[in-house]
């Protein structure tokens, strides 16, 4: 079996969702991991899907959905990757304060120098408070509390605030 990604991002209207996935389905693509969301009238999706077609196929099959030009698809082959236990905690980075330039960065970069991989990540603006919430995966060998001290001096830095705490385990 062939493993793709498939990336739509475009102007959001009801329907984009169901659009893709019954073009996928009906070409026999089981999806297996996805992310969908709309940032300020603006949709965006990335899903891993698996099945027989080939890229070109799947490519000629979603071209109808970007005819009108307000949508544009992306597939590409992938390979697939070992699973691994994870080795670790994952935890979750809680930022809000007063817009400003350079908080994603800031704080990401902090994570990863400790070794810490973002798995999530979603920002959003509201009004002038800005919000950032990141699932933060961190290996055995970090010491959480100096990454967590780490994060609130960054956070002091761009007049924020962060908090970082254990993530509540996933009931799936």
């Amino acid at each position: 079996m062939n493993e793709y990604a498939v990336t739509v991002i475009g102007h959001d209207r009801p329907g984009i969702i169901a659009d893709v996935a019954e073009i996928l389905a009906r070409l026999g693509l089981n999806l297996t991991d996805s992310t969908m969301t709309r940032l300020r009238g603006h949709f965006a999706m990335t899903l891993v899907c698996v099945g027989p077609p080939t890229v070109e196929a799947i490519e000629a099959a979603l071209e109808p959905l970007t005819e009108d030009r307000t949508l544009l698809v992306t597939v590409r082959r992938v390979v697939e990757e070992p699973t691994h236990e994870p080795t670790g905690s994952h935890h979750v980075l809680t930022v809000h304060g007063a817009d400003r330039l350079g908080i994603v960065a800031s704080l990401s970069r902090t994570l990863a120098e400790a070794g810490g991989n973002i798995t999530d990540l979603t920002t959003r603006l509201a009004g002038p408070l800005y919000v950032v919430v990141a699932e933060v995966d961190v290996p055995e060998r970090v010491d959480v509390s100096a990454l967590g001290a780490a994060l609130t001096t960054a956070a002091e830095r761009l007049g924020v605030e962060a908090t970082f705490r254990p993530a509540e385990a996933d009931l799936l």
